[in-house]
């Protein structure tokens, strides 16, 4: 997935939703210690800003530069860029050892690794015990009941240009192997449904749809599948281009232990 983002890092930064509170809040409540944090794949920074919140120190990694130079600066996070080119080893020495950080997140990313790869520098980085590791992701939006049809109308012309990987959002992570000792908050086979409000305009609404990997793959095999016939059916059902809605995004969240 290396630079799959890169060409929207405008429109994904301005455009997705921001999460919870609570659910960090929730998260630091599993976790005895405080110190050092890990947002994996944190792209502009979302979810390292809501971390930070509660621990002392984030160090927050993304393998495109392009994300990392939007990302929002904040005392306590950390933005380091690691190339694909990075061992084991070298990811954990860039946290001082093995058993050092005390939550690692994963916030609408986990999908796009390498899995076993993944799962092992979490193991090794986690202080043990308590330390939690938590993934998350959100896939639909509830909107109107006049809106709401045609978005999944929009949605079925995407599906041909998802990356494979994208399959285990759409299962709300359901299929998404995670094996570790459940905390309470979700575990494998069995995520945690949450929600996410949002404030929304239709402009706001229709940067995020362009900073769908899957609109922007479809755009580069010269299909505009946001092309100006759909972009205005959108709009006439949102209710215009200003009007601003109450939108709620589903998402699903697994949360584990190293099991010992």
């Amino acid at each position: 997935m290396a630079g799959l983002f890169d060409k929207q890092a405008d429109d994904y930064s301005n455009a997705r939703p921001t999460y919870p509170k609570e659910w960090y809040s929730k998260l630091a409540a599993l976790t005895p210690h405080h110190h050092l944090a890990w947002d994996v794949a944190t792209g502009n920074g979302q979810a390292a800003l809501g971390v930070a919140e509660y621990f002392d120190r984030v160090i927050a990694t993304d393998v495109s530069e392009s994300q990392l130079q939007r990302a929002v600066a904040h005392p306590r996070v950390q933005y380091i860029h690691t190339p694909l080119t990075l061992t084991d080893d070298d990811v954990v020495s860039l946290f001082g050892g093995e058993n050092s950080v005390d939550l690692v997140t994963v916030a609408q990313g986990v999908h796009w690794f390498d899995l076993p790869s993944l799962y092992s520098r979490v193991s090794r980085l986690l202080r043990k015990p308590g330390g939690v590791f938590a993934v998350w992701c959100y896939r639909g939006v509830e909107v109107s009941p006049t809106f709401d049809p045609l978005m999944m109308k929009f949605s079925e012309t995407t599906l041909p240009y998802w990356d494979p990987h994208a399959k285990y959002v759409f299962d709300g992570y359901k299929t998404l192997p995670f094996p570790f000792e459940s905390v309470g908050l979700g575990s494998e086979g069995d995520p945690l449904a949450l929600e996410i409000p949002k404030q929304l305009s239709f402009e706001g609404f229709l940067r995020m749809l362009r900073s769908w990997s899957a609109v922007n793959t479809a755009k580069d095999q010269g299909v505009d599948l946001l092309n100006e016939k759909m972009v205005k059916e959108l709009e006439s059902a949102w209710g215009g281009p200003e009007f601003v809605r109450s939108v709620v995004f589903t998402a699903f969240m697994l949360a584990g232990k190293v099991k010992l």
